[in-house]
């Protein structure tokens, strides 16, 4: 017996990384601002802005994990140009000085992405800033719940698996009993991740644990597994600013009940219940 219980979350964010220049009558700050997260095939748009103060700007270059992939130079002919880099693929058509624009994004797009901006003499000056955009795709499936018997009885022990749909990188999974997250890691197992075809994976968490009278509140327990995709925010040590999008909300339980409220002794009995959808705000 298999049942489709999911819930998906993905944040995207946008990071503003601020850096000072050591000279303050020119260039004084560059400052991005990168899409976090995208999903392949996307357009990213980085975007790049600076305060040059006194001085005349001779330069601005993108760099992605350290090589240059665009660079702009108001006296040069043509003013822009790009460079081949793994995973980047600029629209020179819609960048300029301020802001690339990056169209088909793939898994090897990902990576960190740094604008350094430079001036004229005399000052010479420069100042470069940076952010993190990973680029994830989306589980097209539920989590699959498995191991669940056709009923129970207060004192069985209760194995059940959660499987993620596939996806990259790895969705992360909870369990949940009448709400409450599942914290104890004994009653936790943990499986590595299933590789498929194309880099996706999805993750396995199993459940188990011994079935009380506590567990039922009003005659019945909820089981739900919940999948998310939350990858670790850029650190930084420079001034940076968050801004979070959270997408649709689903999800759906495994409802079990007593078959009698007043005997929790007696068998239980397992029944799906189809899940909702809520948008939140």
């Amino acid at each position: 017996m298999e049942i489709y219980p999911w819930m998906f979350i993905c944040c995207i964010s946008l990071y503003n990384v601020k850096v000072s220049s050591a000279v303050t009558t020119g260039l004084r700050w560059v400052r991005v601002n990168v899409p976090q997260y995208r999903v392949p095939g996307e357009t990213a748009m980085l975007q790049c802005d600076y305060d040059l103060g006194n001085d005349t700007l001779y330069a601005v270059k993108w760099y992605k994990d350290h090589e240059e992939f665009y660079r702009f130079v108001p006296k040069a002919k043509p003013q822009a140009n790009w460079y081949e880099v793994e995973g980047v693929h600029v629209d020179v058509t819609k960048s300029d000085s301020r802001k690339v624009v990056i169209h088909s994004v793939s898994w090897k797009t990902s990576g960190l992405f740094r604008c350094e901006v430079s001036a004229e003499a005399p000052s010479f000056a420069s100042a470069q800033s940076e952010a993190k955009m990973e680029v994830v795709e989306l589980p097209t499936e539920n989590p699959v719940i498995t191991g669940v018997e056709e009923d129970y009885q207060i004192g069985d022990e209760i194995n059940l698996n959660c499987t993620s749909g596939m996806s990259h990188p790895a969705s992360i999974l909870h369990w949940y009993i009448n709400e409450q997250q599942i914290q104890k890691q004994e009653a936790l197992i943990q499986y590595p991740v299933e590789h498929y075809q194309h880099g996706l994976v999805s993750s396995v968490l199993g459940l188990r644990f011994r079935l009380s009278s506590h567990h039922f509140r009003g005659g019945s327990m909820r089981v739900k597994c919940v999948a998310s995709m939350m990858p670790m925010l850029f650190q930084s040590d420079r001034e940076s600013v968050v801004q979070t999008q959270t997408l649709p909300l689903r999800e759906a339980l495994l409802l079990v009940k007593s078959s009698t409220s007043r005997n929790m002794a007696s068998t239980v009995l397992a029944i799906t219940l189809i899940g909702s959808i809520r948008l939140l705000s």
